[in-house]
């Protein structure tokens, strides 16, 4: 027992002097690479080892050949381990390299459009796989963000101009006829002041109009969500539409199925959805023309309605292929600008725009259909297009 005492108390005590040694090493060595701290971490252990077996073999009085046998075993041992912890610690350089790329990889990504693709390689550990991994899946969605949010932000612009531009020629409109009703120049006053005011509930749509944008972007639509009747919502669109289209000689009919199917929505803002689509219609079928308004619904293995689809087809004359999937962008146009015809000095009063806005009408509905669950579509037809809203019957 007291020999097992012995054994341990030099072995303990070579530890605890090796280990002694390598934290003095180690904190020499703060600062350097993971490999000499991983190099200096084993040999540590190692010269541990090494001094527990000498002082062990001499305190026992073995022989000078089996004290000599057990050092070469000993220093063997140590030469391959330590062999074996340099290539390791080479290895987890490599390692920490590629992931030093990878972190430089997401810098890039925030200052160029196109960054640097990670280079992809087996790694030494699972932890450092795995943080590999994630860290190429952060790059590749702050990819995709920073696209984005260029895309937006150059959507942004976009706006910006083609409001000013819109806002310019109302404002330049109602000052000029100030002006004439101002120095007593007006031949016809009544008609001016007409005019005077269809150009201020122009301005007042465009504002109404960014506002609402705002809301649906910054995530603030609110919804009052109530049980509408199909026929009702329908109905308020067509009679608010109405004077509109026959004052463009434009046929304006609804087909409803009967009996009236209800959804669940805020009835403002679905009123509001179909307005803009009715409206555009109007605005983009030449005189004489026809918009249709239709309903159907799609049904599951139960017989029940599950979704409604709200469509307005009008003869427009269609929209090249290209351009559909742009139609509810921000601010975007088509090849016919929507600005209103610029105003003419005056004594002659300002005509009257067949189309208005500043191309926000359907980048609305867009947003208010996705604030129902639902989605808004566009197709060309024979001689014409058909806008579609697709909304839940429960929302």
């Amino acid at each position: 027992m007291r020999d097992q005492l012995l054994v341990i108390a030099m072995g303990a005590g070579s530890a605890l002097a090796a280990s002694l040694l390598g934290w003095l090493t180690l904190r020499a060595l703060r600062g350097h690479s993971l490999q000499s701290a991983l190099f200096a971490s084993a040999a540590t252990g190692v010269l541990s080892v090494f001094a527990g077996i000498t002082i062990a073999s001499r305190a026992m009085f073995i022989s000078s050949h089996d004290a000599a046998v057990s050092l070469i075993v000993s220093v063997s041992g140590a030469a391959v381990t330590l062999l074996l912890v340099f290539l390791l610690g080479r290895s987890l350089a490599r390692d920490s390299q590629t992931l030093r790329t990878a972190l430089q990889a997401l810098g890039d990504t925030l200052q160029t459009p196109t960054p640097t693709q990670v280079p992809t390689q087996p790694l030494q550990t699972a932890e450092l796989s795995r943080l590999a991994h994630d860290l190429q899946s952060t790059r590749t969605k702050l990819t995709e963000s920073r696209a984005r949010e260029r895309a937006l932000e150059q959507s942004r612009r976009d706006l910006v101009a083609w409001v000013s531009h819109d806002l310019r020629t109302p404002l330049a409109g109602l000052r000029a006829m100030a002006e004439a009703l101002e120095d007593g120049v007006a031949p016809d006053p009544a008609r001016y002041y007409t005019q005077m005011r269809e150009a201020t509930d122009r301005l007042t749509g465009m504002v109404d109009d960014l506002f609402e944008l705002s809301r649906i972007h910054s995530g603030t639509l609110r919804l009052t969500i109530e049980t509408v009747p199909l026929a009702d919502l329908v109905d308020g669109v067509v009679s608010e539409a109405r004077p509109l289209a026959d004052a463009r000689n434009t046929k304006l009919v609804a087909a409803i199925p009967t009996p009236s199917p209800t959804l669940r929505g805020d009835i403002r803002q679905l009123s509001r959805a179909l307005s803009n689509l009715v409206v555009n219609a109007i605005n983009y079928t030449p005189d004489g023309g026809n918009i249709t308004i239709e309903a159907t619904s799609t049904s599951t293995s139960t017989s029940t309605a599950s979704e409604i689809a709200l469509s307005v087809t009008d003869t427009c004359g269609g929209i090249p292929e290209a351009d559909l999937s742009r139609v509810f962008d921000i601010a975007w146009r088509g090849t016919q600008a929507r600005t209103p015809t610029p105003t003419p000095p005056p004594p002659t009063p300002p005509p009257t725009p067949t189309t208005t806005g500043a191309g926000l009408g359907l980048a609305i509905v867009r947003g208010i259909a996705e604030a129902h669950s639902g989605t808004v579509t566009v197709a060309n037809t024979t001689n014409g297009c058909r806008f579609t809203l697709h909304l839940p019957v429960s929302s």
